[in-house]
């Protein structure tokens, strides 16, 4: 998943003189009351609002790199998660070409950087948004968001010693996860290391064959050597699916299923065989009638059919392919609840080695603001076409861990990620003292 950044940019600046269509668009002159980037500012809440014309208020160059429509879905994205813009908060500073600036909207402060090119007209060149933080925001304002998000939606969030959750909804139904499922891999490698089976320093060879992407160990030399700390390192904060692979070769399938028997996990037998990502990616990019026959069987029979894959040889093209066109067969998946997530981290505190909460912690997905909000953020999501989940571990300063659980699932359309990772910030952004709801 990538860290939670809505950049709008356009790089090109335009240093001739301006053409024919640009005179006759109107510039953006300086008055004594306020500077051209002030006046910029101002109109980018008409443009989150939606009630503006782009071409008058951007360079060419920026609507290349960020074209009209997909500007305007952004927009949307924002305003839906945090209300209208109602007014400019700060520009710094306020002259010159480029600044820091905030905006009020109407449940959030969003910060960011501008810039104009003076030799357009001071249209503006360059915008990002890199933060929002929340303002009069409460868990059921988030559950109402995360209701109207079309498909099914799971979630939970609360303290893991905790009697009540704080927000929680359908946490015990099994929704496919995507890569949210190699917790359970390293899970079961730090339970090893814990005992001394194993030692983080361990080394090991990449074998063949290697998975597909994410990741870039797929394109690493045959043989190279890397350690288990490095596996598991990439794993996590990249999604490294080849290094998955090799995980679990190395541990067995079993013994990760015993760590997920052993978690409390109240849907083993839906992940039985227990999936490497090269399989998934061969099942549902090849052949229609192994699918169906896969999704049919019984885990003795879904076994034989992922051993007569190991052997097969299919090109990175056809499996981006087949992934292009929407949802695939989301039943043949990893699977667990909201519950079983958080159950997952209860389980780690007590058995894993202390590396593998570092190493969740590498790449959090998290805005500074929300960051500010706890001592310590670890985090893996997944996602697949249909299929999205995010789960975070979280300590707040004195102590308290929690962990946050949001799982989406539509096996009829693609999902919008930006929105789920939105409300997410909003959650984790929430204020320390959120009251628990009290029992029915």
């Amino acid at each position: 998943m990538k860290y939670l950044s809505i950049f709008l940019a356009a790089t090109a600046a335009f240093l001739a003189a301006p053409s024919v269509a640009q005179e006759a668009n109107p510039a953006i002159v300086e008055t004594s009351e306020q500077s051209a980037l002030e006046l910029r500012a101002e109109q980018v809440i008409a443009v989150l609002n939606g009630e503006t014309d782009l071409q008058e208020i951007f360079t060419e160059g920026f609507l290349t790199a960020v074209p009209p429509a997909q500007l305007e879905a952004l927009s949307t994205q924002i305003t839906q998660q945090f209300g209208q813009a109602v007014s400019v908060e700060s520009v710094d500073p306020p002259t010159g070409t480029r600044a820091a600036f905030a905006i009020r909207m109407e449940r959030a402060i969003a910060r960011g950087g501008i810039a104009i090119d003076a030799s357009d007209g001071n249209r503006i060149s360059e915008l990002l948004f890199q933060n929002f933080e929340i303002i009069s925001d409460t868990p059921e304002k988030i559950e109402a968001d995360l209701s109207a998000l079309p498909g099914e939606t799971s979630w939970w969030f609360g303290r893991l010693d905790g009697e009540r959750a704080i927000m929680a909804h359908r946490q015990n139904d099994q929704m496919a996860i995507g890569s949210t499922f190699k917790l359970y891999v390293l899970a079961a490698l730090a339970r090893e290391v814990a005992l001394g089976k194993r030692n983080w320093q361990d080394v090991v060879t990449l074998g063949e064959p290697r998975s597909f992407p994410s990741g870039m160990m797929q394109d690493w030399p045959e043989d190279a050597a890397v350690t288990l700390e490095t596996l598991a390192s990439l794993m996590v904060s990249v999604s490294d699916n080849t290094a998955t692979d090799a995980l679990i070769d190395l541990l067995g399938r079993q013994a990760i299923m015993q760590a997920m028997i052993d978690s409390g996990h109240r849907g083993v037998a839906l992940n039985d065989p227990f999936l490497k990502t090269r399989e998934l990616f061969l099942l549902k990019g090849g052949p229609k009638e192994r699918m169906q026959a896969y999704q049919v069987g019984d885990s003795d029979e879904r076994s034989q059919i992922l051993a007569q894959l190991e052997d097969i040889a299919v090109e990175q093209a056809q499996i981006q392919s087949a992934f292009s066109a929407g949802p695939i067969a989301i039943d043949v998946e990893w699977f667990a609840s909201a519950d079983d997530l958080a159950n997952l981290f209860r389980f780690m505190r007590e058995t894993a080695d202390p590396r593998a909460f570092e190493i969740m912690a590498i790449n959090t997905s998290t805005t500074p603001t929300a960051r500010a909000n706890w001592k310590y953020v670890g985090y893996k999501g997944g996602s697949e076409p249909g299929v999205l989940n995010l789960t975070y571990l979280l300590k707040r300063e004195l102590g308290a861990h929690y962990a946050l659980v949001l799982s989406w699932n539509n096996p009829d359309a693609n999902l919008d990620e930006t929105a789920l990772e939105l409300i997410a910030q909003r959650i984790l952004s929430l204020p320390v003292d959120v009251p628990v709801p009290a029992a029915p």
